[in-house]
């Protein structure tokens, strides 16, 4: 599930799959093995059986017994971190009730507020250009610089915190990588802890359920990871459909823009997640034939699932009834804020650059290899160029050169809005940050 094969056409997989039952083996990394879930009845039992599915990856036997390195490309993504999505039971409950309860501090209003302008900045920037990749130039860059915001990140943070989350997802030195976001989010708690402010990290250190310093770290790095890598291909997935389905091109055209259908049939067919809430069984199980070992992962396809032939309704405007949120009682905390930025920002981008077309037939466009996400490696775009709307499409200076503001640069301060930009998404990102 690692090579370029299966980024390329997953469903294909899938479909093999599926010839083996409602689970299946799998290596989601060289040596590393585990069964996939790719029936959506299987994935509901797995999903809402607690008392035969545990969350807390210190039951991994390969991990434990050295079959799996320690360095290998997927731990930092399975291993154990003393937050809510690795926990069970009252220990669980705890956690993530500091999460809903934080995240409920955050009002919609003032949330579509920083999308929109964080949106506002970007577009400003390649709207006089005529052409752009709407991954590496908008849909990478909107959440991290919304969760920022919502942080209460100091722009001297920001680029650590995107250069360690972007080389986990991407499996890239990831040990070294996952030393750097652990390290800067206790930079980033310390400075909360000493000096709140009305931002959700600050909520998290405040709230009664009295989180120690590791499990705000392991709490931030899931927040984190759950609004950056899924949000972006959430947004990239729907603007690819948008540009490249008829059946929305022609609203597009009338002036509709069904952004929310849109979104809908993402998450459906193509979830930012396709495959991951890892569960690990308590004991033996058999399930439809098959032995589920104690102990041995076992990942829920929300992709496969989300798909199954079982499914007759195909109707999916409208329909929420698909996994790509999870289910049971480690479903996303988020899902209100995650759609409403992913609608925001889609909705943005078409109303400012309403003519704005894929720069290469949809078939041509690359998938970035992984097991665990559905993610673009570019989105490459033309349009006619457009005016800008804010200061004359200027970008916030890099963090690494001032302190503070509202976009990863000091309030206020602005560099040219034509830097040369790196071909790679995260060199793009990265560039764009420290203001080159």
């Amino acid at each position: 599930m690692y090579g370029a094969a299966f980024a390329a056409d997953p469903a294909a997989a899938y479909r093999r799959l599926r010839g083996h039952g409602p689970t299946a083996p799998v290596e989601l990394a060289p040596g590393v093995k585990a069964t996939l879930v790719t029936s959506y009845e299987a994935a509901l039992h797995v999903l809402r059986s607690t008392e035969t599915f545990a969350k807390d990856p210190r039951r991994w036997n390969d991990l434990n017994d050295g079959t799996v390195p320690p360095d290998s490309p997927v731990v930092p993504m399975m291993m154990y971190r003393p937050n809510a999505l690795f926990s069970d039971g009252e220990e669980h409950r705890r956690l993530r009730g500091a999460i809903t309860d934080s995240l409920a501090r955050v009002e919609p209003n003032t949330l579509r507020g920083y999308v929109e302008r964080s949106a506002d900045t970007l577009i400003d920037r390649i709207a006089p250009t005529g052409k752009a990749d709407l991954l590496g130039e908008y849909a990478q860059v909107l959440p991290l610089l919304v969760f920022n915001h919502l942080f209460g990140c100091p722009a001297e943070l920001g680029l650590k915190l995107v250069e360690g989350m972007s080389a986990i997802f991407d499996g890239v030195d990831a040990e070294r990588a996952n030393e750097l976001l652990t390290a800067t989010l206790f930079q980033l708690v310390t400075l909360k802890r000493n000096k709140p402010g009305p931002d959700v990290t600050s909520w998290l250190t405040l709230h009664p359920a009295r989180l120690t310093d590791e499990e705000m770290i392991h709490t931030l790095v899931v927040l984190m990871g759950a609004g950056t890598e899924p949000q972006q291909n959430l947004i990239a997935n729907g603007l690819r459909l948008l540009l490249s389905d008829d059946r929305f091109a022609g609203d597009l055209s009338g002036g509709s823009l069904p952004v929310e259908d849109a979104l809908d049939e993402v998450l459906w067919t193509d979830p930012p997640m396709a495959n991951y809430a890892v569960h690990y069984p308590k004991r033996d199980v058999m399930y439809e034939g098959a032995l589920l070992k104690a102990g041995d992962p076992v990942v829920v396809s929300l992709a496969a699932a989300n798909t199954d032939p079982a499914l007759t309704n195909d109707q999916r405007a409208g329909n929420r009834a698909h996994l790509a949120w999870s289910a049971g009682p480690h479903n996303c905390p988020a899902q209100s804020e995650a759609r409403l930025i992913a609608s925001v920002a889609v909705e943005k981008l078409l109303d400012r650059l309403p003519d704005v077309e894929l720069a290469v037939p949809v078939g041509q466009l690359e998938w970035r290899p992984g097991p665990f996400h559905r993610a673009l490696a570019a989105l490459p775009v033309t349009f006619p160029p457009a005016p800008v709307v804010g200061a004359a499409a200027e970008v916030p200076v890099s963090p690494m050169r001032r302190s503070e503001g509202p976009y990863g640069g000091a309030s206020g301060a602005r560099v040219p809005a034509e830097p040369s930009r790196p071909k790679s998404g995260w060199a793009k990102l990265l560039a764009w940050w420290r203001g080159e």
